[in-house]
Formats: structure tokens, sequence, C-alpha cells
């Protein structure tokens, strides 16, 4: 007997803590692509209300239906939860915009854009069907969902039909939502979904048959607000745990994450973030509640993005000292065993992956460390002509793990430097690239991280 939509609370013995998608047995005629091997997670249907033993049925379902599985001993609670899924309002809204979007193609003729009649156990909530010039029958499935995260992300692979070796039939899976973000897209395009929204934003593909994308349509529909911001300096401490290579590449607790963040963060602050990266799928979790990253550079270049509003504050300033006598005079600033002065930026960046020489110092400073580093520097702040800029950090985390260099001041960490670096005009992003791939790269790909 399956379970009512409506169940809850039914317990089962289950290997696995993380979400899975109620799908429909083997015989399902409405099933897509016979032998897909579906996500880790993802199930059949359950057989029995008491117990909701999960029948694997060998192939990924698109329904609207999650099982949250929660960890208590070897015994796991199952609560059946609603997706956020499509009203028939949006659904309708989805279908205009895919009609217009797919009107702008030229040598298909008119296309037919239908909802699925099923009831439940639906594939599919749209279908646009079109016939290639070139002679294939070319079928959009279109999942439309409300909100799509990329932790709830179907995986059903394009299906090609050959009558007489000959292309007969081409099926592509498409997501619609109100709004899809970049990371849902990236998502959407490594697993061969084809996608759009409300805006008109898309990316639609068919190999050898179709290619449409458009970009930069401002989103007209609300998106709620990410789990955890990335930008902060708290979130950053855990980020830094999580990215340096020194310290990455193998599965982590959340205590253990903890005890390595620099300032010390909450066992609180650490489960908001990293739930927030397993939604974003820039972190997996295993069985026993171990964490690994899974996608480095996309977990970078997020953070990337998120801290451009939490810049360490640049003071200039201009000294008579030459740069042979910069970090000679500040080197006794830091206590002993602290580094509260660092080369940042261009500077660190030129002694850890020489590609851009500019010709001003750039040094991380402490804030009650300003009036210290500028006194030893003989230096006066200016409004331009600075020949030294100070970055000063909100907290000490950008100092976390720098490089220490015999007879001349620490670096910032490759990481910090390739974020504060990336984020500065005057080949910035050249220094910011050098950094990544003659340092970072590597170091990740030994780990196992790429």
């Amino acid at each position: 007997m399956q379970p009512r939509p409506d169940s809850v609370g039914a317990r089962a013995d289950c290997t696995r803590d993380e979400v899975g998608v109620v799908g429909a047995s083997r015989d399902n005629p409405d099933f897509v692509g016979a032998g897909v091997a579906p996500p880790r997670g993802a199930g059949g249907f359950f057989s029995d209300k008491k117990s909701l033993r999960c029948e694997r049925s060998g192939l990924a379902c698109l329904c609207s239906r999650e099982v949250h599985c929660s960890r208590k001993r070897e015994i796991r609670t199952f609560m059946n939860k609603r997706l956020p899924g499509a009203s028939v309002t949006l659904e309708r809204q989805l279908a205009a915009r895919f009609r217009e979007l797919l009107s702008t193609v030229q040598g298909f003729g008119e296309w037919e854009v239908s909802a699925n009649p099923a009831a439940f156990r639906r594939v599919f909530d749209l279908q646009a069907v079109g016939r290639s010039p070139l002679g294939p029958r070319l079928e959009f499935w279109v999942e439309c969902k409300a909100e799509p995260r990329p932790v709830n992300f179907p995986y059903v692979i394009l299906e090609r039909r050959f009558q007489e070796e000959k292309l007969s039939l081409v099926r592509v899976p498409v997501l619609a939502a109100p709004t899809i973000g970049p990371r849902m897209a990236e998502v959407c395009w490594e697993h061969g979904w084809s996608w759009f929204d409300l805006a008109g934003n898309c990316r639609l593909s068919a190999p050898g048959l179709l290619y449409l994308e458009r970009q930069g349509c401002k989103a007209a529909h609300w998106r709620s607000k990410p789990e955890a911001n990335l930008g902060t300096p708290e979130a950053a401490r855990v980020l830094r745990a999580i990215l340096f290579p020194e310290r990455a590449g193998s599965f982590w607790t959340q205590r253990a994450l903890q005890s390595r963040c620099r300032p010390g963060v909450s066992l609180g602050l650490v489960n908001k973030v990293l739930r927030h990266l397993r939604e974003e799928k820039y972190v997996e979790e295993d069985e026993q509640g171990n964490y690994q990253v899974t996608d480095a550079l996309g977990l970078l270049n997020a953070w990337k993005n998120a801290m451009r509003s939490s810049q360490p504050r640049p003071i200039r300033v201009f000294s008579f000292k030459r740069p042979t006598e910069i970090s000679k005079a500040v080197q006794g600033v830091s206590p002993q065993g602290e580094v509260q002065v660092a080369f940042a930026a261009f500077s660190a960046a030129e002694r850890q992956a020489p590609a851009v020489r500019q010709p001003k110092c750039w040094l991380m400073t402490a804030a009650d460390k300003v009036e210290e580093v500028k006194a030893a520097l003989e230096a006066r702040e200016v409004d331009s002509g600075e020949n030294i800029v100070l970055l000063v950090p909100t907290d000490d985390g950008p100092f976390y793990n720098a490089e220490l260099r015999e007879g001349d001041l620490p670096c910032t960490h490759p990481v910090q430097t390739y974020l504060d670096v990336s984020q500065l005009a005057g080949r910035g992003d050249e220094a910011a690239e050098a950094l990544l791939n003659q340092v970072m790269k590597p170091a990740w790909k030994a780990r196992g991280m790429l």
C-alpha cells in the first residue's frame, strides 16, 4: 500500500541521511529514459506505509515529493514534504513564456505547448513539441518549480530514439522557474538540462538541432534570501577552513570544521553555512554526517562574488622608504608568534605567482596596528599619489594560515590573496588568474578536489 500524500511520522531503517525523491515503479509508463541511474538518495515508491521500505527502481523520477531523513542512531524518521512546486497559474505563465521563446527559433514552424494531463506521478509539467527541418521530432519535457534548489536537482538525461538508423525523436529535459540564478543554471548545464525563467533568460539546447541562449533580462520576481550570507566575515572564517588546500580534500564533521576556524565561530554558524553549501551542491554529506568539498572552483567564485561588499578598508599612505626597506621597517610590529602585518593583494601575488608587477606596496594590517605601521614607515595618509596601501580587515581572518617567508614579511594565504586581488582594478583579474592556475588548482588537484 502506498502512503497517503499527507502521511507523516512513519519510521524506517535507512542507511542514508539525505533527501530522496519519491519515484514511481519501473513499470510506470510515464518514466523517462529506462536505465538511467538515480542520484544518491533518489528512491522508488514506498510499498508499505508502516515500514516505508524504499524500493529502488533504477530510474530517476521528476515528481515534486521528497523524503527528509533525519539522523537518530540506526533508525531514521521520514516525513513527506511538499516541494515548492509550481501552481497552475505559474505553469500557465511559464507555458506562455516558453511559447514566446520557441517562436523566435527559425525553421520549426508552430510549436505545440501543452500541460501534462496526468493527475499524479507526473514526469513533467509541460511538453513542447516541434518538428525539426532536419526531420526528427523534438520534445521539450519541462519541469516547473516555484523555487528550485541545486540539491534537489533531478537527474534525467537527454533521450534520443532512432528508426531505421535515422534519428526520429529527441527529448530534452528543461527546468522552468520564475527566477533561475547563475548557480542553478550552471547545475542544469552540467547535467545536460536546458532551462528558462519568466524573465526570458534561457539556455535551450538540442545538440545538432537547436540552440537558444538569452541572458541579461532583469528578474521580475522575488527570490528568497539564501540561508547563509557568504559575504560576512564570520562565514569567511568557515570558508577559509574549507577551501585552504592544506586542510581540504578530506571528509570532516561540523565540529572538526569548527575547530579549524580562526577566529572561532559557533557550531550553529558552521551548520548554517554547510547547509547552504549543500543546497547549492558545493559540498556533499556522507552517511556518517561527514562533509567534503565537491566543487572547489564554484565555491571560490561564489565566495568572491559574495564578498564584494565586505572588502578590507583601504588606507592610502605615502612614505619615502624604498620597497626593499618597507618589509624591514614593519617586521617588528607583529607580536612574537602572531601575524598582524603581511604582504597582500598585488604584493603577495607577485611573490606567490609572479605575473603582474605594479609600483605600490600592499599590506594587510590589523586595525589596532595601523598607527604603529604608519609610524614605522614614517608615512602619512594622502588622497592621491600613494605608494603604500594598508588593507584593514574587520577581523583577523585574512591572516589565517599566512605564508611565512624567511627574512621577509609573511604573505596572506594564496586563497586570501586571490580574493583580495580579484576585487582590484588595474590587472587584478590577471594576477588572480595566475594564482589560480599556478598555485591553487595544482594544490586542489593533488588532494582530489578537482
